[in-house]
């Protein structure tokens, strides 16, 4: 088995295993574990406070193997956690290396004030979105990979990571190939541009989590879809404020939406509403688009019936 067989294997063998995931994930908890120092490979950058946030800072890893990369996956920890670890994690590694792209991993933390459930940083546009943009090309340069400084992004995060995620899809939708929404609580954000609306995206919802999430997610999901969004819901009946199954369906979205999102040169390639799969939310079934008629009932798109799967597993609580 040849190198990128390998890493695609090590991929697979993830998404039918239950994945530990870091505590940075979490939304909160007990007095967070320190921050493990930088892996081999991985470098760091700090931004200076900013509007919107006391902290942002990012590690970065890339694929040892020659030739450009093709994007980078931004990965977003829950309320003001430091989630830089995930940049040397195996799974995550893993995947970059079989898809040519590179790890951003980050750590922001809010001003003091006194609503601080609601995490001011996840409001990209004021700040800390910039300051993502800014470490994206200087960790370009450190790394000789020029071409990542306008690379699209993909975008995986945990509660207030999730929350980012949306925001900055919905500000820079230029810019990111896919994105998840991970069982977060407060958005800026409600109807996105047409443009955002063309970013594939999944939306975790966790059926034993808070109801103002479940509500407030399945909500922006129901009112973009309606304008045509290519995006899931993806609801977890059995799981509360966790991970949970989310990082597995997503490893496979990300594999399967790549090649339909990036071009040459790391341009991004829209994707036709009827190539997908449409999920229907109360029947747990799917089925291809083609040219049938889209329900006027809020209904998940999924890239491919790989994914439409995995969704319909998660939604019927099979193993």
């Amino acid at each position: 088995m040849n190198r990128v067989g390998i890493a695609r294997f090590a991929v697979a063998a993830a998404l039918t295993l239950a994945i530990p995931v870091s505590p940075a994930y979490a939304q909160r908890g007990g007095p967070p574990a320190p921050t493990p120092p930088p892996g081999p490979g991985s470098i760091e950058e700090v931004a200076a406070p900013g509007n919107n946030y006391e902290v942002a800072e990012f590690r970065f890893w890339a694929p040892s193997a020659p030739g450009p990369l093709q994007a980078t996956l931004v990965l977003v920890p829950g309320s003001n956690g430091d989630g830089r670890a995930a940049a040397d994690d195996s799974v995550w590694q893993s995947f970059a290396n079989s898809h040519h792209v590179a790890l951003i991993a980050c750590h922001f933390k809010d001003k003091t004030h006194p609503q601080n459930f609601i995490e001011a940083y996840v409001n990209v546009s004021q700040g800390s979105g910039q300051a993502l943009l800014d470490a994206a090309s200087k960790f370009a340069a450190r790394s000789k990979h020029p071409e990542l400084a306008t690379a699209p992004f993909l975008m995986w995060g945990m509660s207030a990571g999730g929350q980012f995620n949306y925001e900055f899809t919905a500000w820079k939708p230029e810019r990111v190939a896919a994105f998840v929404v991970n069982k977060g609580g407060i958005y800026f954000s409600a109807l996105v541009s047409p443009e955002a609306r063309a970013v594939p995206g999944i939306l975790f919802i966790g059926g034993k989590d808070l109801q103002s999430r479940i509500w407030t997610i399945s909500g922006l999901f129901a009112v973009n879809r309606r304008g045509g969004a290519l995006w899931s819901l993806t609801n977890e009946p059995g799981a509360g404020h966790i991970v949970g199954q989310s990082r597995d369906m997503a490893l496979a979205f990300y594999d399967d939406i790549l090649p339909m999102r990036i071009g040459p040169n790391g341009t991004l390639k829209p994707i036709a509403e009827k190539v997908g799969f449409m999920g229907d939310l109360a029947a747990k079934t799917y089925m291809a688009i083609g040219d049938s008629k889209p329900p006027t009932e809020p209904n998940s798109w999924f890239p491919s019936e790989r994914v439409a799967k995995a969704w319909q597993t998660i939604e019927t609580s099979k193993p």
